[in-house]
């Protein structure tokens, strides 16, 4: 999996995310349909961006997400990404990420 997410790098103020699972059963162990769980709102940065240009000097503006970093993400939005390991990515601009969760 490793070697397939180094071959992508997210240009300028681009992150790469990992979606989190969807919880399919409860805590009782009732199978939940697809159709009743909800979009899942968070995931864990993959790859990141060296940052946006600063139009007066050209200088990297750094991203404020690193490699790890669990976001909460948009309801819609970002560019999907499917790797040779059969999983789903996407990609965002640092300006559509809601927040970094601790």
């Amino acid at each position: 999996m490793a070697q397939a997410i180094k071959r992508i790098l997210p240009t300028l103020d681009r992150i790469l995310i990992q979606r989190a699972e969807a919880i399919t059963t409860t805590k009782g162990g009732i199978v939940l349909p697809e159709k009743s769980v909800g979009k899942v709102l968070q995931g864990t940065v993959v790859a990141v961006g060296p940052g946006a240009r600063n139009p007066q000097n050209g200088n990297y503006i750094p991203v404020g997400v690193k490699e790890g970093d669990r976001v909460l993400l948009p309801e819609f939005g970002g560019t999907t990404v499917e790797l040779e390991d059969k999983k789903e990515y996407i990609l965002f601009r640092e300006s559509d990420i809601l927040a970094k969760l601790e």
